[in-house]
């Protein structure tokens, strides 16, 4: 037995799409000439369409049924090809055969392709580690770290491991764990996690989490578990598969066994095939696909926008998906005598050299708005974890932190603790600036909402869909957001396993969630989620891997139609389903009373799938109405 299995198996797995393609073309042109008789044949044409679309479906209708007892609507279809065999009506075999071939290669064209996101995720994780010795330093595989050892860090270079700093500072991109648009200082005591990236200072660190427990290894195994844990659709055909088959076969054999017409029993098992309804969804899904991918759509699973139709919550990631995620100068404060102008322009010309991403925010902003060269700037020096200090028109100038100031005397007034505070609790990051051992004045920049955020949550809340904002930054950036977009559920300081669980919590509760983000971060929750929508522009290569969907241009004001699209294409569904089951009933009835023959009946399952692929063909078109 387990070798018959294998060889239908082998027989199933052989050629691919082209070759169902080839197929089903040589077997409509079969159907063509044997209806219409157009080519002499020493056999009836329908023969190579029952060849080429039949066999297959007989083979894995008994596959299903020798190796999982598992019924499913090609059943069915074996049956009526069989028995319409026997008794010679071999047109309405083949025809038959075709059309159900046609609806498997459109369904198996909405399956996305194998994804590389795990794959991507291991090529994250490091490679190599400085472990410091007694004597010197060793260069060895990041796997062979022990906890305990001492490690060193070079500016540029990935952390290999978990642990703690020892000595020197520096700034973290953090990026890939937190989604954070900005560098994190760090310094002695502070802990950096593996694959976070050092940018700027070399530093000594203790290893506390290696190998499988450190965090770069356990966001692989978050994204294994979350799409494993995924429920799968199963098409509607194959669900009611059972109850079709039960009642075409009970119908068919009360009708022999009352009228003795062993045709009007075949005809029933003709007209009874679920042609359209094989073809109901995957033609409505196909079009929608067609419609999305015109407004920047990439729809990565097949079944995506069925899951995308039921969702009542979607979940945001802040930094590069409802906002840019860069930061821009927002304000320039002057708490002295001096004018802002000059205090941006000195700001600016003291962080040209800085190769931080809020020194050359502030050198970008300031040629941008200013449209100014920058004066020169002598004696530079990077403090990593403080700031920079320069001398511009020989003055000196420090631009940084609290630290910078407190390192060079600096005192802050109170009025201007007080605005810069303010500025804090607005989500802003605030940059001092002193001249001269005096404090001057502040920058705040913050990472700036996208043009088409409030207007697409507004219209999202207009769908019933509840916004959610899941991000890796602190409290008071994430609430900022949240304020000005009206979102009510806030989680911040998000770790991906916390997006994580924040999501496996709502689904918990009965809530379907569709969970939009960009990041490396977000790949656990964007394969956890019901949906995953990835942002395909500035997104990682591995979120888009992990998502459902990527939106290629960036532009989320189309996530309303979106989601409209999908409730649309759910209706589109069931009224194609209501349709074929409802002329299957109807020529059942005229099966059963003789009106109706195989020929004929195959004839009315064509044209049924027709009106079916046509009502989907809608979709190609449709647009949401505000």
């Amino acid at each position: 037995m387990q070798t018959f299995t294998r060889g239908l198996e082998r027989l199933l797995e052989f050629g691919g799409t082209k070759k169902d393609i080839a197929c089903l073309a040589l077997s409509g042109m079969a159907l063509a000439v044997s209806i219409f008789d157009l080519i002499p044949l020493p056999f009836d044409a329908a023969w190579i369409a029952i060849l080429l679309c039949g066999v297959p479906i007989i083979l894995e209708a008994i596959l299903g049924l020798i190796t999982a007892f598992d019924i499913k609507a090609d059943v069915l279809v074996s049956l009526a090809l069989i028995a319409s065999v026997c008794i010679g009506e071999d047109f309405a075999a083949g025809e038959v055969a075709f059309i159900m071939q046609l609806g498997a290669l459109l369904e198996d064209l909405t399956v996305a392709r194998a994804r590389a996101g795990i794959e991507k995720l291991v090529h994250l994780t490091p490679q190599t580690a400085r472990v410091l010795t007694d004597g010197g330093e060793t260069i060895l595989p990041a796997e062979a770290v022990k906890p305990g050892d001492r490690i060193r860090v070079l500016p540029g270079e990935t952390v290999p491991v978990d642990g703690v700093i020892l000595s020197g500072q520096t700034s973290i991109n953090q990026a890939v764990m937190t989604g954070e648009s900005l560098p994190v200082d760090k310094t002695v005591g502070d802990e950096v996690s593996s694959g976070t990236v050092n940018q700027f200072g070399a530093f000594e660190m203790r290893a506390m989490k290696v190998g499988e427990d450190s965090s770069i290894q356990r966001m692989i195994r978050l994204v294994q578990s979350a799409d494993a844990g995924k429920a799968k659709i199963v098409s509607l055909a194959d669900r009611w598969a059972t109850w079709i088959v039960v009642i075409a076969l009970s119908a068919a054999a009360l009708t022999w066994l009352f009228t003795s017409e062993i045709i009007r029993a075949v005809t029933i098992l003709v007209v009874f095939c679920p042609c359209a309804l094989v073809l109901a969804t995957p033609t409505a899904i196909m079009a929608a696909i067609g419609n999305a991918t015109r407004r920047g759509f990439l729809v990565r699973e097949g079944d995506a926008l069925e899951r995308l139709a039921q969702v009542s919550k979607i979940a945001f990631d802040k930094t590069g998906t409802l906002t840019h995620g860069t930061p821009t100068v927002i304000e320039v404060k002057s708490v002295s005598s001096m004018e802002s102008s000059l205090l941006y322009a000195l700001a600016a010309a003291a962080e040209q050299f800085s190769e931080h991403p809020l020194g050359k925010a502030i050198v970008d902003c300031y040629q941008k708005t200013e449209n100014g060269a920058l004066p020169s700037a002598e004696q530079f020096k990077m403090l990593p974890g403080q700031g920079v200090t320069a001398r511009v028109a020989k003055k000196l100038v420090l631009a940084g932190n609290e630290k910078l100031l407190a390192a060079h005397g600096i005192s802050i007034p109170p009025n201007a603790r007080t605005a810069a505070e303010q500025r804090l609790a607005d989500g802003c990051t605030v940059i001092y600036i002193a001249v001269d051992n005096i404090l001057a004045g502040y920058i705040a920049l913050a990472d700036t909402l996208r043009e088409d955020s409030a207007d697409m949550l507004a219209a999202v809340q207009a769908l019933g869909v509840q916004p959610v904002l899941l991000t890796g930054d602190h409290e008071s950036a994430a609430h900022a957001i949240a304020r000005q977009l009206h979102i009510e559920e806030v989680h911040a300081n998000c770790l991906p396993e916390d997006k994580l669980r924040q999501i496996d919590s709502a689904q918990a509760h009965g809530e379907r969630v569709c969970m939009v983000g960009d990041g490396v971060n977000d790949a656990p929750a964007l394969k956890k989620a019901h949906v995953g929508i990835a942002m395909g522009g500035v997104g990682s290569d591995i979120a888009v891997d992990a998502a459902d969907i990527a939106l290629v241009d960036d532009k989320i004001r189309c996530l309303p139609h979106l989601l409209a699209l999908s409730r649309r294409m759910m209706r589109t569904i069931r009224l194609n389903l209501t349709f074929s089951m409802a002329l299957n009933f109807l020529a059942i009835v005229l099966a059963v009373t003789g009106l109706l023959g195989p020929v004929i009946g195959a004839l009315v399952h064509n044209a049924g799938s027709v009106l079916v692929i046509l009502n989907s063909a809608l979709l190609l078109a449709w647009k949401r109405h505000d």
